[in-house]
């Protein structure tokens, strides 16, 4: 763990102020490198107060620190301070042979990408942006529904972490308070030679604690929490993948669909230059939505194909 990282972790875990030399003696360090470490936290969006002769207290904000997540989830984190896009990050680790579960994390991203390339509001503070790389090596057909897998993980995370109820769109959106906090994008490679899917990257941005949106998107984004937050961003991650991976698919579907803020419910949508209406009655365990039309017709949606455009 890192310096500014050590000091962090010291300061969340105290009461009241901790006074300089203190913490040079804790760590090992000299004055002049707290001092240091404090301003890489203040550049990192953490909030210090500072008296003198008190030393430093902790006031609003926290750090994302991979070894704490690693330490609790069976995934290996690389993280990027100064990330265009945690879905390049996972694409480029791929290239080079990265290992399989690797999560590539950020705290900000500067061009990321959502369904279709479509743009997303990425703040420097509040939020996280990670993407993980999975290696199933299994045909298209038996390759699980990631995207609702991880959207039951994100809900049973926020539940078992706060008691809070997140709702989900489909396919890929979280929403809370009728306002979308996350967004997943799933991406897969396959093999020519052996028709194998050999690699997937699940991408999610989040935002967690963010009170400022731009105008035009302040009727549709939210955030899960508004400051101070009762957990960590480390903390949620970790639940995150801990569920995905240690949960029964089955479980995790079912949540999806509990959850589901359009089953039952009329949805409209595009296809083939046309508009349909229709309920939404269920999601397949491969990810599909099946509509029941005006005309008595079911039909279903693949997530690719189309989106909904009222729900």
């Amino acid at each position: 763990m890192k310096t500014y990282e050590k000091l962090f972790t010291i300061l969340s875990q105290a009461d009241d102020y901790v006074n300089g030399e203190s913490l040079a003696q804790t760590l090992g360090i000299s004055r002049t490198s707290i001092w240091k470490a404090i301003q890489r936290l203040e550049k990192e969006g953490v909030q210090i107060d500072s008296i003198k002769n008190r030393g430093y207290k902790l006031k609003t904000g926290d750090l994302l620190i991979p070894d704490l997540i690693e330490q609790e989830a069976p995934i290996k984190i690389s993280f990027n301070p100064n990330c265009q896009s945690t879905q390049m990050d996972a694409k480029a680790g791929m290239e080079a042979g990265g290992e399989a579960n690797t999560l590539y994390l950020a705290a900000a991203q500067s061009a990321g990408r959502g369904r279709f390339g479509r743009s997303f509001f990425c703040p420097n503070q509040g939020g996280f942006y990670m993407s993980l790389h999975l290696k199933p090596n299994l045909p298209f057909e038996q390759i699980p529904s990631y995207t609702i897998l991880t959207a039951g993980a994100i809900y049973k995370a926020v539940k078992n972490l706060s008691l809070m109820d997140v709702d989900i769109k489909w396919v890929n959106d979280i929403y809370y308070k009728n306002k979308k906090i996350a967004g997943i994008l799933t991406e897969a490679t396959t093999s020519i030679e052996t028709g194998l899917v050999t690699d997937v990257i699940i991408g999610v941005g989040f935002n967690f604690c963010i009170s400022d949106f731009p105008k035009e998107l302040q009727n549709k984004a939210g955030s899960l929490f508004s400051a101070p937050a009762p957990i960590t961003r480390n903390e949620l991650i970790a639940e995150i993948w801990a569920c995905f991976f240690e949960s029964d698919p089955e479980e995790l579907i079912y949540l999806y669909k509990k959850q589901s803020l359009v089953l039952g419910r009329q949805v409209s949508f595009h296809q083939n230059n046309q508009t349909y209406k229709g309920i939404a009655r269920d999601v397949s365990d491969s990810g599909q939505l099946l509509v029941q039309l005006e005309n008595g017709q079911e039909i279903w949606l693949n997530s690719g194909e189309v989106s909904l455009i009222s729900w």
